[in-house]
């Protein structure tokens, strides 16, 4: 579900998931129209498909931002995607965490440590991301199958070329 405004209010330490196309930038609601997010130098609303060049960036920038200027044009919603499997901080730590690591300049890398990794452990003090385990998942679906495909192939031409060989041999 990506709407283009909130349901519901966000309050402080909500996840904003905000879609950008092809990923999803990730931010933390602080309060009075703000986030924190952790954005590599390509990340901003108007950055289109630049925005994907984050990947070869290995440190990003933690900054505090109004939520319009993260968010753009671009779809958004609140998504505390966790909270069924964790318990979620207080908020007055998510928020003195938050704020604690602003302008530092942090380790980035969109496997191990992209923005959604940044916001989830900040708001369950576990650092996962949903979109690099389901790139990984179908990474591995498309490898099995292409695994199969060719073991398929290997058994195929194994059978009927070795029918050719004897049918030649013996002519």
């Amino acid at each position: 579900m990506a709407p283009s405004q909130f349901d519901e209010k966000p309050e402080p330490g909500d996840l904003i998931e905000i879609f950008r196309g092809t990923y999803q930038h990730w931010a933390i609601y602080i309060g009075e129209g703000y986030v924190i997010h952790l954005a590599p130098p390509s990340e901003h609303a108007q950055a289109g498909a630049y925005s994907l060049m984050s990947v070869l960036y290995d440190r990003a920038i933690v900054k505090k931002e109004q939520l319009w200027d993260v968010v753009g044009d671009a779809p958004y919603t609140i998504n505390n995607l966790l909270d069924h499997k964790y318990e979620p901080r207080p908020v007055r730590f998510i928020l003195r965490d938050a704020h604690s690591l602003l302008g530092q300049e942090l380790s980035y890398c969109v496997f191990r440590g992209n923005c959604e990794h940044f916001v989830t452990e900040l708001r369950y003090g576990k650092a996962e991301s949903r979109q690099v385990r389901k790139a990984v998942e179908a990474g591995l679906s498309v490898g099995i199958a292409a695994a199969f495909s060719v073991g398929v192939l290997v058994a195929a031409s194994r059978l009927f070329g070795s029918e050719n060989k004897e049918k030649r041999s013996t002519q």
